[in-house]
């Protein structure tokens, strides 16, 4: 699922998505505080242009420059930095983001510098905001043969990478928001939503 992947996949149609953010996004998003935000894997721009329309500053990363072509062509993205990147390649800048988003982001277990480079880039004070589709429901059948689930880490996985710095808010499954995409068999979101302690940074520093 590498860039040429992506490139492809969206190639199959002129818009590979609904246009709308994420459900999960817009409910636990809503009452956060506008500051820097982090939008990884943003495919055609809908999450980040709904935070920027919110009053955040938007890096709105993702490895298709497809994708990312389509994104800064639709109007609406004033406060959105576009920026072609693999966060397995070029982690983003540590304690930068008040929130950092991976909705549907594959984050591949192979790359051990990934989640290290996740959760780092939340600040002090911040929120990491990580949904999947939850593959014991239905959806299964309707996988992409590419995609292998053990080679990615899942919600669960990454809550129990959080230190004592971290307080996690929300790690559940749950019905899911939006409509479910045509031919897809998605129904089920498994959600975590992780506040990192103000007080990080200082015990970073001992």
């Amino acid at each position: 699922m590498d860039e040429h992947y992506w490139d492809d996949k969206y190639h199959t149609r002129d818009r590979l998505w609904s246009g709308e953010p994420n459900g999960v996004l817009v409910v636990e998003a809503a009452d956060l505080t506008p500051g820097q935000a982090l939008d990884l894997g943003c495919g055609e721009g809908a999450d980040a242009r709904w935070l920027a329309a919110r009053g955040w500053l938007v890096t709105a990363v993702d490895i298709s420059r497809v994708a990312l072509e389509r994104a800064a062509a639709v109007a609406g993205g004033e406060g959105v930095s576009w920026t072609h990147g693999d966060l397995t390649v070029f982690p983003p800048p540590a304690g930068a983001f008040d929130l950092v988003s991976a909705i549907y982001f594959p984050l591949p277990r192979a790359a051990t510098r990934a989640l290290d480079s996740l959760l780092a880039a939340v600040a002090p004070g911040g929120t990491l905001l990580v949904a999947t589709h939850n593959l014991d429901t239905s959806h299964r059948e309707h996988m992409d043969p590419a995609f292998d689930p053990d080679d990615y880490y899942w919600p669960h996985q990454i809550a129990a990478a959080l230190d004592g710095t971290w307080k996690v808010e929300v790690d559940e499954i749950r019905p899911r928001v939006s409509a479910t995409p045509p031919a897809g068999g998605h129904i089920e979101d498994i959600v975590l939503k992780a506040r990192k302690g103000a007080w990080a940074a200082t015990r970073a520093g001992h």
